[in-house]
This record gives C-alpha cells, structure tokens and sequence, in this order.
C-alpha cells in the first residue's frame, strides 16, 4: 500500500480526496491536515504521497513544500490554474484542478506508483499484476497476460488474451511501467509485450488469434535486435 497525506483546509474537498484515497486498491491514508505546521515529522517522513492545496492558512502550500528536505511524492490539488509553473518547477508530480474526476486522480497516483513498483521484483507489484481503473472498475491484471497496448488520443487501450480495457493514461507511461518486463515500443501508437508475439512479417506483428499491430519505421532496428537478443 502507497501511504498517503492530505494537506487541504476546505472540508468538501478533504472530503472528496478521503473517498478517492478509500476507492484506490493500493492507497492508504495516513493523516488529513489543514496546516503544513501541524503534521508532525513522523507523518511527514512515512508518506510517500502528499497532495498539497496551494492556498493555506499560515503558509502557502508550495512555500511549505520548499522547507521540505526530502518530501513525498507531490501531487497539487487546487482551484488555481496560475501555479502551475511554479508547481513543477518544484518537481510535483501532478496538478489536478478542482473540480476533478476520479479518474483523473487515478492517473496522477498511477504516474506515482508507477516510480515505485516499475521494477519486477518489487514486492509492491503484487507477483506481475496490476491494478488498472477501466468502465467505472478496478481491475487486477496479469502483466504477463497483456498482448499490446495501443495509443487512443488521451487513453490507451490495453489488449490482453481475454479481454480490452481502456484507460486514461498514455503510451510514454506505460513504456516506463512496463520496461523491465520484456514489452517494447514497436510503433509511436503502440507498445507489444514480446512474450506473447507469434511472428513479425513484413510491417506487422503477430500475436495469438487474429490480433497484430504494425511496425513504425522509427522502431524497426531495435524491435529486431531485441528479438535477435
């Protein structure tokens, strides 16, 4: 479980991200507080997740975090788009606007899971599964099991031996989440999982049934040497 802490003066909106934190499989919540001053040190050292609201009572939310030696991972939840600049500059690592969806929450804490559980041996990763959210539901899927992921506009959708579930995410994060599993970019639209290719002919990929994706140009040369590997 990602421990999580809420820095939020306005009851709504702790509200809100109280019930997406409790909805989200690999979160936790670890403290709800309105004030940077009041968390104590403990608190603050053991969450990996802090979503910040930029206006604060007694500190502004990002001059809070510019005291921080060491902070978690930052995600900025507000109603001001003027920030954002500023934000990153601090290294956050999402800025959601009120109001948001959960579905946008999902795919900022995803981006942050995505730091810590990349690697396969991680004991975070469940055994080679993962959570995706798709069609209002959580579901755990077998990395092992998907066949391809393919780019569409701002989802992707990712195709496995049973089933297709899209999501709000895109093709440059799952190429990191998924680098030390064998998968591959073979196309600017596509990612391919090579333990489960059958066969490359010509400009396309192979996989169980009537499934294949093509090949980008761009790609080609490293595809191969990673087959010739």
């Amino acid at each position: 479980m990602i421990k999580c802490l809420i820095l939020e003066d306005e009851k709504p909106a702790q509200k809100v991200l109280q019930g997406y934190i409790k909805s989200t499989p690999f979160l936790s919540l670890i403290g709800t507080y309105e004030s940077g001053v009041h968390i104590p040190s403990s608190i603050l050292q053991s969450a990996e997740i802090l979503f910040l609201d930029i206006q604060l009572p007694q500190m502004n939310g990002l001059s809070f975090l510019r005291t921080l030696a060491n902070p978690p991972k930052v995600i900025v939840t507000t109603a001001y788009p003027d920030y954002a600049l500023d934000a990153f500059e601090e290294a956050v690592i999402d800025y959601l606007l009120k109001p948001f969806s959960y579905e946008r929450f999902f795919k900022a804490v995803d981006r942050v899971r995505n730091t810590l559980t990349i690697h396969p041996n991680n004991n975070q990763n469940n055994n080679g599964k993962l959570f995706v959210y798709s069609n209002k539901t959580f579901f755990n899927l077998v990395i092992k099991d998907i066949l391809f992921i393919k780019a569409e506009v701002d989802y992707v959708d990712i195709v496995t031996t049973s089933n297709n579930y899209l999501i709000l995410d895109s093709i440059k994060n799952w190429v990191e989440k998924l680098k030390n599993h064998n998968f591959i970019q073979s196309h600017r639209s596509f990612i391919v999982n090579l333990d489960r290719v059958d066969k490359i002919q010509d400009k396309h990929i192979f996989f169980c049934g009537e499934n294949k994706t093509p090949i980008g140009s761009s790609f080609k040369k490293d595809l191969l040497l990673s087959v010739k590997d």
